[in-house]
């Protein structure tokens, strides 16, 4: 990643001091263990990646601004956590694969211009066909504020090693609807089974779930609880 143009100590100070009395600091970091992020290929190399917002296949329809390239980065805390899950993983018969984790602040306002586009519903069919996108705000489905900005939030599956497919877990990622909610109970046993795996063994290192999605997990003691990054994704 680019780092910040050499300059000198103090010249770098009141430029960015000046850019915050702005309301704009924009600051470019490289991932590495100075700044506390790491690259989820390198700490976690079992782990398959299919990032959804660097591809057009996601509820947007289009790359999401802030990713430029195909990776995903975690808080170094939270990557270590998701090692030991996914040798967890391993040793069942499994692999974890990775739809989201660090994810700018620039991609969460671009998914409130997008919701706020009512007129926009070219991934209706497969994100949200049950819903209205006007109620996309008063639900709770998108907000001016995520949790995957403070870089200890992963949104995963479980691949099935032996099958070379994706565990069924009666549900897509980022479906819009009660569906999505881990316990719900219209899904087969099976599924229910699976999703319950899959929490059960990110819970036993150290990750929480949230009650609407079954695929999203944040580090217990993430360590920038009140932070909201908004470098861009890559390596």
């Amino acid at each position: 990643m680019p780092t910040m143009p050499t300059k000198k100590p103090m010249a770098v100070m009141l430029c960015l001091v000046a850019a915050m009395l702005a309301g704009c600091v924009q600051m470019d970091v490289a991932v590495g263990t100075d700044n506390g992020f790491v690259s989820l290929s390198e700490a976690v190399p079992d782990a398959i990646l299919e990032i959804r917002y660097y591809s057009t296949y996601n509820f947007v329809g289009e790359r999401v601004d802030g990713y430029e390239q195909p990776c995903a980065l975690l808080t170094k805390e939270a990557a270590h956590a998701l090692k030991a899950a996914s040798d967890d993983c391993v040793r069942r018969g499994y692999r974890l694969k990775i739809y989201d984790a660090y994810r700018p602040r620039r991609a969460v306002a671009h998914f409130v211009r997008w919701a706020a586009d009512v007129g926009d519903t070219r991934m209706k069919p497969y994100f949200y066909c049950d819903l209205d996108k006007s109620v996309l705000f008063e639900r709770g489905y998108i907000a001016e504020k995520s949790g995957h900005s403070r870089g200890s939030t992963v949104d995963l599956t479980l691949f099935d090693m032996k099958t070379g497919k994706e565990v069924d877990m009666g549900g897509t990622f980022d479906w819009f609807g009660e569906e999505s909610h881990p316990d719900y109970k219209g899904v087969t046993k099976e599924q229910y089974a699976n999703r319950m795996l899959l929490r059960e063994i990110m819970l036993s290192h150290g990750f929480k779930p949230l009650a609407e999605e079954w695929w999203h997990f944040t580090l217990a003691n993430e360590p920038y609880p009140d932070t909201y990054f908004d470098f861009p994704v890559r390596e």
